[in-house]
């Protein structure tokens, strides 16, 4: 069972650094035309679209990757705890 907990936060720790790359990506807008760019977008965007139709970008600032980030790591905390609670 630790090994399975593991391996998901695992994943989700590498889910957020692709998010976080795809974040930075924004500044440089020609870097999403590249074809890591297009790849990272195609695995950022569904899951970042989930959250723009929450919180509606406010002006040219968009908040929705910071909470998407909040909830992976409220996620992953989230597995430990039942992994704790689980022994």
């Amino acid at each position: 069972m630790y090994e399975v907990v593991r391996l998901l936060t695992l994943a989700i720790d590498i889910y957020s650094f692709i998010l976080i790359i795809y974040i930075f990506m924004s500044w440089i807008p020609s870097t999403r035309e590249t074809g890591i760019g297009q790849m990272i977008g195609r695995i950022s965007e569904p899951y970042l679209e989930i959250f723009r139709k929450i919180i509606p970008p406010f002006g040219m600032i968009d908040f929705s990757p910071i909470v998407a980030i909040f909830a992976l790591r409220l996620a992953s905390r989230g597995l430990w705890t039942l992994f704790i609670y689980t022994l």
